[in-house]
Protein backbone atom coordinates (compact mmCIF):
# COMPACT_ATOMS: atom_id res chain seq x y z
CA UNK A 1 0.00 0.00 0.00
CA UNK A 2 2.75 2.32 1.31
CA UNK A 3 4.42 1.80 -2.62
CA UNK A 4 1.14 2.45 -4.34
CA UNK A 5 -0.75 4.67 -2.49
CA UNK A 6 1.66 6.28 -0.43
CA UNK A 7 5.34 6.03 -2.31
CA UNK A 8 5.27 9.91 -1.69
CA UNK A 9 5.61 9.49 1.97
CA UNK A 10 9.09 7.97 1.86
CA UNK A 11 11.96 10.33 1.29
CA UNK A 12 15.45 9.59 -0.34
CA UNK A 13 15.40 6.23 -0.21
CA UNK A 14 13.26 2.79 -1.82
CA UNK A 15 9.89 1.27 -0.15
CA UNK A 16 10.94 -1.28 2.22
CA UNK A 17 9.74 -4.35 0.77
CA UNK A 18 10.94 -8.15 1.35
CA UNK A 19 10.07 -11.15 3.02
CA UNK A 20 10.94 -10.22 6.41
CA UNK A 21 8.63 -7.04 6.00
CA UNK A 22 5.09 -6.83 7.19
CA UNK A 23 3.07 -3.61 6.08
CA UNK A 24 0.82 -3.15 8.41
CA UNK A 25 -3.09 -0.88 7.28
CA UNK A 26 -4.90 -1.74 10.31
CA UNK A 27 -4.25 -1.44 14.17
CA UNK A 28 -7.39 0.14 16.13
CA UNK A 29 -7.86 0.42 20.04
CA UNK A 30 -10.78 2.64 21.13
CA UNK A 31 -9.37 5.96 22.72
CA UNK A 32 -10.27 5.05 26.37
CA UNK A 33 -7.98 1.96 26.04
CA UNK A 34 -4.69 3.45 24.25
CA UNK A 35 -2.89 3.99 26.88
CA UNK A 36 -3.12 0.95 29.19
CA UNK A 37 -2.59 -2.43 29.36
CA UNK A 38 -5.38 -3.38 26.68
CA UNK A 39 -3.02 -1.27 24.03
CA UNK A 40 0.20 -3.05 25.66
CA UNK A 41 -1.35 -6.41 25.27
CA UNK A 42 -2.15 -5.95 21.70
CA UNK A 43 1.22 -4.82 21.02
CA UNK A 44 2.67 -7.52 22.62
CA UNK A 45 0.94 -10.04 20.30
CA UNK A 46 1.67 -7.63 17.86
CA UNK A 47 5.72 -8.46 18.18
CA UNK A 48 5.41 -11.91 19.20
CA UNK A 49 3.57 -13.15 15.88
CA UNK A 50 5.81 -11.29 14.20
CA UNK A 51 9.04 -12.45 15.70
CA UNK A 52 7.58 -16.43 15.13
CA UNK A 53 7.18 -15.53 11.45
CA UNK A 54 10.01 -14.43 11.04
CA UNK A 55 9.15 -10.87 10.42
CA UNK A 56 12.02 -8.24 11.15
CA UNK A 57 10.23 -5.20 10.49
CA UNK A 58 7.10 -3.42 9.90
CA UNK A 59 6.06 -0.90 8.13
CA UNK A 60 2.77 1.61 8.17
CA UNK A 61 1.46 4.72 7.57
CA UNK A 62 0.07 6.80 10.79
CA UNK A 63 -0.78 9.12 12.40
CA UNK A 64 2.36 11.48 14.07
CA UNK A 65 0.63 10.64 17.74
CA UNK A 66 1.18 6.87 17.32
CA UNK A 67 5.38 7.41 17.20
CA UNK A 68 5.53 8.82 20.82
CA UNK A 69 3.14 5.66 22.25
CA UNK A 70 5.20 3.24 20.49
CA UNK A 71 8.04 4.43 21.66
CA UNK A 72 7.03 4.62 25.33
CA UNK A 73 5.80 0.69 24.35
CA UNK A 74 9.94 0.13 24.06
CA UNK A 75 9.86 -0.04 20.04
CA UNK A 76 12.14 1.19 17.90
CA UNK A 77 10.76 3.31 15.13
CA UNK A 78 11.81 5.32 12.56
CA UNK A 79 10.50 7.87 9.95
CA UNK A 80 10.54 7.44 6.24
CA UNK A 81 9.80 10.46 5.43
CA UNK A 82 8.70 13.58 6.82
CA UNK A 83 4.80 14.38 8.38
CA UNK A 84 2.33 14.83 5.01
CA UNK A 85 -1.27 15.88 6.43
CA UNK A 86 -3.93 13.57 5.30
CA UNK A 87 -7.69 13.94 6.12
CA UNK A 88 -6.23 16.77 8.29
CA UNK A 89 -4.29 14.89 10.58
CA UNK A 90 -0.39 14.93 10.07
CA UNK A 91 1.16 10.96 8.95
CA UNK A 92 4.20 9.97 8.71
CA UNK A 93 5.66 6.68 7.02
CA UNK A 94 7.55 4.50 9.82
CA UNK A 95 9.21 1.52 10.29
CA UNK A 96 9.16 -1.03 13.58
CA UNK A 97 12.23 -2.99 14.34
CA UNK A 98 11.08 -5.93 15.82
CA UNK A 99 13.10 -7.58 18.53
CA UNK A 100 13.22 -9.60 21.77
CA UNK A 101 13.65 -6.35 23.77
CA UNK A 102 10.87 -4.80 22.58
CA UNK A 103 8.84 -8.06 23.48
CA UNK A 104 9.74 -8.15 26.90
CA UNK A 105 9.57 -4.66 27.27
CA UNK A 106 6.11 -4.30 26.33
CA UNK A 107 5.35 -7.62 27.62
CA UNK A 108 6.08 -6.04 30.75
CA UNK A 109 4.13 -2.89 30.82
CA UNK A 110 1.03 -5.30 29.82
CA UNK A 111 1.26 -7.20 32.67
CA UNK A 112 2.20 -10.54 30.64
CA UNK A 113 4.43 -13.32 32.07
CA UNK A 114 4.39 -15.42 29.18
CA UNK A 115 3.02 -16.04 25.83
CA UNK A 116 -0.22 -13.65 24.59
CA UNK A 117 -0.96 -15.97 21.27
CA UNK A 118 -2.46 -19.09 21.03
CA UNK A 119 -1.80 -20.92 17.88
CA UNK A 120 -4.20 -23.09 16.12
CA UNK A 121 -2.77 -26.41 15.23
CA UNK A 122 -1.83 -27.48 11.96
CA UNK A 123 -1.82 -23.93 10.53
CA UNK A 124 0.61 -23.01 7.80
CA UNK A 125 2.95 -20.17 8.46
CA UNK A 126 1.26 -16.36 7.78
CA UNK A 127 3.94 -16.00 4.92
CA UNK A 128 2.90 -18.96 3.36
CA UNK A 129 -0.41 -18.01 3.15
CA UNK A 130 -0.37 -14.27 1.92
CA UNK A 131 1.55 -14.16 -0.95
CA UNK A 132 1.89 -10.47 -1.32
CA UNK A 133 4.21 -10.47 1.71
CA UNK A 134 7.01 -11.84 -0.20
CA UNK A 135 8.44 -9.34 -2.72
Amino acid sequence: MISESFAHLVKGRDVLSGSAILECTRYFIVRERRMGRTDCRLLAAFQQFCLEEGITEVTAVVEMWWLPRWQQAGFEVRPLGLPTMIEDQPCIAAAIQISENSLRHVSRLAGLRGSCLVRATGTSTFTDRVPHVAA
